[in-house]
């Protein structure tokens, strides 16, 4: 079976993790001990999130006095997609001895008249005093906006992605029997123009670039690795309950943080509603149980539910 896996913030930094290198590189073991074991029976496409290492870089750049302005976000997602890939496929060759393993900086193709690009809402880089944030926005064009923790950040477009441009590339390599990390970030997203690809300023989540990717390539699982062993409806409140079971409507008729787990259960409900396949959303240490059904949070569609 095809499974494409889309790793969470965390993977690579706990919370309360300090952004070392070190950190990463033994978190990313951990990472990789989780999910070599599925490799033996499927063919693996990883996914994974950016948002620690794309905000520490946003605000170096920032900083950094020799440079006449930021770099772009392209750039940055790039570069995120660059080191993540790089101790991913070590990690992962280290596990599976013999195995090829390609990291590949990918990009997202998106709509150039994408709603959300009249309306940014994702944060990026550090919280600063409001007095800052608002300088930094007259004079760099930025949307700020209230952290909700007493400081201000810069907020971005986060447009849907129609499609990674290198998913015929990530077919090849899984023919020949390549692991393939890759759409690190949701890819680095462009929109096309005249036949040119141009990078827009935006992030794409990550999520939901992992359920396009994985449509795509007619993956037969999408499994969506967090902190948590399933999904839970209201969580954090009195009514919180774990959701075990679901349809992508039944999984939809709950309450979930837009921030965190929202962009997990739409990623999920869209991959299944598209494909007719499985997904599942639940822990890293837990995913071969996950992919066999013993643990985590199984989306399937509706005529097979129950």
């Amino acid at each position: 079976m095809r499974i494409v896996i889309a790793l969470g913030g965390n993977a690579l930094l706990l919370r309360g993790d300090r952004p070392d290198a070190a950190v990463q590189r033994a978190n990313v073991v951990r990472v990789a001990t989780a999910i070599a074991p599925l490799a033996h029976d499927h063919d693996l496409v990883i996914t994974h999130g950016n948002g620690p290492q794309v905000d520490l870089l946003a605000e170096e750049t920032t900083a950094d006095p020799e440079l006449s302005a930021p770099f772009p976000l392209d750039l940055l997602t790039a570069q995120t997609q660059g080191m993540i890939g790089s101790l991913l496929a070590r990690a992962l060759r280290d596990a599976l001895p013999g195995r090829r393993v390609a990291a590949l900086v990918t990009h997202a193709l998106v709509r150039a008249d994408d709603p959300a690009f009249g309306r940014p809402t994702t944060p990026v880089g550090p919280a600063y005093p409001r007095q800052l944030a608002q300088a930094f926005a007259r004079r760099r064009g930025w949307h700020i906006a209230d952290d909700g923790r007493g400081g201000w950040r810069r907020v971005v477009p986060a447009p849907s992605p129609q499609r990674i441009v290198e998913t015929e590339t990530v077919e090849e390599l899984l023919g020949s029997g390549t692991v393939v990390v890759c759409s690190g970030g949701g890819g680095v997203p462009v929109v096309a123009e005249r036949g040119l690809l141009s990078a827009v300023e935006g992030l794409v989540d990550k999520d939901l670039a992992a359920a396009r990717l994985a449509q795509d390539l007619k993956a037969g699982f999408l499994l969506v690795l967090t902190d948590v062993p399933n999904v839970y409806d209201h969580y954090g409140t009195h009514r919180q309950r774990p959701v075990l079971d679901a349809t992508p409507g039944e999984l939809r008729a709950g309450r979930y943080a837009e921030d965190s787990m929202g962009p997990k259960v739409e990623a999920a409900a869209r991959f299944v509603e598209a494909t007719g396949a499985l997904a599942a959303i639940g822990a890293l240490d837990a995913a071969y149980e996950i992919v066999h059904g013993r643990s985590g949070t199984l989306v399937r569609p509706a005529l097979a539910a129950g």
